[in-house]
């Protein structure tokens, strides 16, 4: 009897689900879904486990996000996996963080390249473990040619050193006459940022009840809209995305303008 009524009630739920999606597919969805993932280790604290498995579940998040946000048809999503400032934490808690990557990869690479996700990686490769580069290279590698959406992680990743690099590029081709001063405009500094090949994100979503961008894309989220909720990344559910694009949809946009 159980049975019979969970496997109805779950059919109930992904019909409902299924509906939900196809609603909002007929509004204009936002192209580029930036995601602060937090909240793992208060999810872990919470229920009395080490940080590290509230990590572990979230990864698992990581996967059931990605396939929504392909079904809906963004373009691209970027999730703010790893911090500059995140070295900082406990050795053991970023020795596991870095073997995310590959776990996560070698487990759902398969499935990503099934569904036509390509794998991008922005942030400064010379600091991550050998093991972990090498399991993004080669995700990127064998999903290169895949042209559905474009899942980047941003891993070692730190705005304010993104914007201090690329004004150092720009003064160094100005001084070898690459680039004239006058050529220097918004768009064009833009082409030296680590997201020089993507759009500006329209969406920014931040779990856990914090309120602020802890250093993420300080440049390109001038004119995003910004969604936050309370829910912990471990319990941040495919509806929750749903909730949060539909509040995406019935906002204005006016970049400046009335």
């Amino acid at each position: 009897m159980f049975n019979k009524f969970w496997l109805r009630k779950n059919r109930k739920d992904s019909s409902t689900l299924r509906d939900k999606i196809e609603e909002i597919k007929k509004m204009p969805v936002p192209n580029h879904v930036a995601i602060i993932m937090d909240g793992n280790g208060r999810w872990a604290k919470k229920r009395a486990l080490p940080r590290i498995a509230g990590h572990h579940e979230g990864m698992k998040v990581v996967r059931k996000t990605t396939m929504l946000a392909n079904k809906l048809g963004i373009k691209t999503l970027t999730l703010y996996a790893f911090s500059t400032e995140n070295w900082k934490r406990p050795k053991n808690e970023v020795e596991y963080i870095m073997r995310l990557p590959e776990e996560f990869l070698g487990t759902f690479l398969p499935e990503l390249v099934e569904n036509n996700v390509q794998v991008k990686m922005m942030g400064y490769k010379n600091q991550l473990p050998v093991h972990t580069l090498h399991a993004i290279e080669k995700a990127i590698e064998e999903t290169k040619h895949n042209n559905g959406l474009v899942l980047n992680f941003a891993l070692n990743y730190g705005s304010r050193s993104e914007i201090v690099d690329a004004v150092k590029q720009v003064l160094n081709d100005c001084n070898n006459g690459i680039l004239k001063e006058t050529e220097l405009d918004e768009k064009t500094f833009s082409s030296y940022m680590m997201t020089a090949n993507f759009a500006d994100p329209d969406l920014l979503i931040r779990t856990s009840g914090e309120i602020r961008l802890s250093n993420f894309m300080l440049w390109q989220l001038a004119y995003s809209e910004l969604w936050f909720t309370d829910v912990l990344w471990p319990d941040f559910s495919e509806e929750h995305l749903l909730e949060a694009i539909e509040t995406f949809q019935n906002r204005q946009r006016r970049f400046g303008g009335l």
